[in-house]
């Protein structure tokens, strides 16, 4: 038997949930201990190396790596621990699991990064393609450091206390334009081996790390099992009638498509068959959120 909250634990106190509810996170010190955070963050740095020595890391030296235990299966323990995933249950319930994952590893910046406007929700396209006011939580995220930032300064996360409330956030028409910080924002602070609890519709984004520290994190979001596919498509593109599908229709039993399109979230709107359809047909809609094309299509 799993033991899902040890004898010394309870799941999510009252006063925790109506802190969670009102601010749209929780701050969990201590979620491990010095040896599950050595343990995790030699695991993630293992990674960082091995990204290194292929050129997978971006022009600022940075690791963000989607699937973390795929790519690091030393970090599985993470998945239901005992000290934070009880929160998880507390708030999704039981029918859940874990549908989007990365580790990041961010070093110290040696230039000055220009104005880039990185605030957003989770979810990409939930954001667009989901109507109601506010919208749904559908997923919750707990992140783990494992390096220091007790500071401001080494590549915090930034929040918006309250904001998982808000659909719209104010700010420049492009995100290379200067544009003042959002009126409440903070910089979480934190030690290594603490957890942050956060409801995907908090506004977020990760500061620049001008500290002389190494950012090591790690970010696992939990949804409702039924976001999913409920059809066995397992193994189709190997069958003998695929090859005579149109690409529609391959997109419609569940094809991601060749890689370029980030799996099935929509951020590249060119790579969607349907989207791809409805351009050639001009049956976008510009006054419709889930249908308004991307800025080629406009012109």
């Amino acid at each position: 038997m799993v033991d899902l909250a040890p004898a010394t634990s309870v799941a999510m106190t009252a006063a925790e949930r109506a802190q969670f509810e009102a601010d749209g996170y929780l701050l969990l010190p201590g979620a491990l201990d010095q040896d599950e955070t050595a343990f995790a963050r030699h695991a993630i740095m293992g990674a960082y190396e091995r990204g290194e020595q292929r050129g997978e890391l971006d022009r600022a030296g940075n690791l963000h790596r989607l699937s973390a235990v795929t790519h690091c299966p030393q970090l599985s323990f993470l998945l239901d621990h005992p000290r934070t995933f009880p929160y998880v249950w507390s708030v999704l319930g039981w029918n859940v699991h874990v549908y989007h994952s990365h580790v990041d590893v961010h070093p110290p910046r040696s230039d000055t990064a220009g104005p880039h406007w990185g605030w957003h929700q989770d979810g990409g396209r939930q954001n667009r393609e989901v109507e109601t006011e506010p919208r749904p939580r559908l997923s919750v995220k707990i992140a783990y450091w494992f390096s220091d930032v007790s500071q401001t300064g080494r590549g915090n996360l930034m929040i918006i206390p309250g904001s998982h409330k808000a659909n719209w956030l104010d700010g420049p028409p492009r995100r290379s334009l200067e544009w003042p910080m959002p009126p409440g924002a903070i910089e979480v602070t934190a030690n290594a081996g603490d957890a942050l609890l956060f409801d995907r519709r908090l506004w977020h984004v990760r500061s620049e790390n001008y500290s002389d520290m190494t950012r090591v994190a790690a970010f696992f979001g939990y949804t409702l099992r039924w976001i999913a596919g409920r059809d066995d498509v397992r193994g189709l593109p190997e069958l003998p009638w695929w090859e005579h599908l149109n690409p529609v229709q391959r997109q419609l039993l569940g094809d991601p498509g060749d890689g370029t399109g980030e799996h099935l979230w929509g951020h590249f709107p060119q790579t969607t068959p349907v989207y791809r359809e409805l351009a050639a047909n001009r049956q976008l809609d510009p006054g419709y959120p889930p249908l308004i094309p991307d800025a080629a299509d406009a012109q």
